[in-house]
């Protein structure tokens, strides 16, 4: 009987964990489509929660764009955007506030809003 109930112990907290709940934050992961176009990063604008891991999930949609990388700098993050695939970046924001993404070049931008 002992054995039982340890095992649907385990079971019962994997089950928890693969749900999301009871982590920093309270709220599930965030997925986000991020898109690099003539026009720059698509949305420009992210929003996040602080303490729920956030992955952006970025392709590079063009040739004639400099962004051929995205570098977060707040996160020690930089990753090549390879044309027509997609990069996922994940990370746990800690603070509230904006963080911003920037190409290889520091020339095109986005930030993302953390509450």
């Amino acid at each position: 009987m002992k054995r039982i109930t340890w095992i649907l112990g385990i079971v019962g907290a994997a089950a928890i964990a693969a749900a999301g709940c009871g982590g920093a934050g309270g709220g599930k992961a965030a997925r986000v489509e991020l898109a690099v176009t003539e026009k720059g990063f698509e949305p420009a604008e992210v929003q996040a929660e602080k303490g729920v891991p956030l992955t952006l999930a970025v392709t590079r949609k063009t040739d004639a764009t400099c962004a051929k990388e995205i570098v977060i700098a707040d996160q020690n993050i930089r990753k090549d955007l390879p044309l027509n695939k997609t990069v996922e970046v994940t990370f746990t924001p800690a603070e509230s506030g904006e963080i911003p993404y920037v190409c290889g070049m520091d020339m095109i931008a986005g930030k993302i809003i953390v509450r």
